[in-house]
């Protein structure tokens, strides 16, 4: 968490969040009213957490990562701003507070990978059409980008990792260096640096981070390092 994230929820009353975030949060949470939801209820989560803000209470909707990177922020000011959208003003002053996002930690776990342009690919096709995310990942690697992949293999679409590393395979060395990062930053943390035709796919699961290096990504010892192309420089 950054330090500005620690301090809102600490001073706050009332905190609204996700059940998994919630006990990764629970030290926080003392003496204060824990709103706590299921997956699929994001709306409903939202909805509530905008009534009582609006009621005068000093809210904190909390989210994993950054709260802008799939995060609660945008399904937010969508509401506020379909619901009031006649109104001249929010009912209540609003902070979007940066965290840090998985792909900013994975990434640091294994070095530097994303020193060069990088696209952050979700795989689940809950909300986005599989038919898309094809298109975006085809786009990303045949464009040569450092790619990032969220939510890459549930238990109801267990398919989808192997599907998205058939397309990236397409335009990317089988030798590309791979990191795979479980559960980054948090208690248990495990990172894997392979390549791209030996990913553990059977270990990946949705708290998995992986992050597939471009055409001059290298690795060394247990980094990987994408040159941001210095030239004249002596190294």
């Amino acid at each position: 968490m950054t330090v500005r994230a620690r301090e809102a929820v600490e001073k706050s009353d009332t905190v609204v969040g996700y059940s998994t975030y919630i006990r990764l949060a629970k030290t926080l949470l003392r003496d204060k009213e824990v709103i706590s939801t299921g997956m699929t209820t994001e709306v409903e989560r939202c909805r509530e957490a905008i009534r009582l803000a609006a009621e005068g209470r000093v809210v904190a909707l909390i989210s994993s990562g950054d709260p802008g990177i799939y995060g609660m922020a945008g399904l937010v000011l969508e509401l506020l701003g379909v619901e009031g959208q006649n109104e001249t003003a929010l009912p209540f002053d609003l902070e979007i507070i940066p965290g840090v996002p998985a792909v900013c930690s994975a990434a640091a776990s294994l070095g530097a990978p994303l020193m060069h342009d990088f696209a952050v690919i979700s795989l689940s096709n809950l909300l986005t059409p599989w038919k898309l995310i094809e298109k975006r990942l085809g786009l990303a690697a045949e464009g040569d980008f450092v790619i990032s992949l969220y939510n890459p293999r549930s238990k109801g679409r267990p398919e989808n990792l192997a599907k998205a590393l058939e397309i990236v395979r397409l335009h990317r060395d089988g030798g590309t260096p791979v990191g795979v990062v479980k559960d980054s930053a948090r208690e248990g943390e495990r990172i894997t640096v392979t390549t791209l035709k030996d990913i553990p796919v059977e270990d990946v699961d949705m708290t998995t981070i992986i992050i597939i290096g471009n055409s001059k990504s290298f690795a060394f010892l247990n980094y990987i390092v994408t040159p941001r192309g210095y030239k004249g420089k002596r190294l």
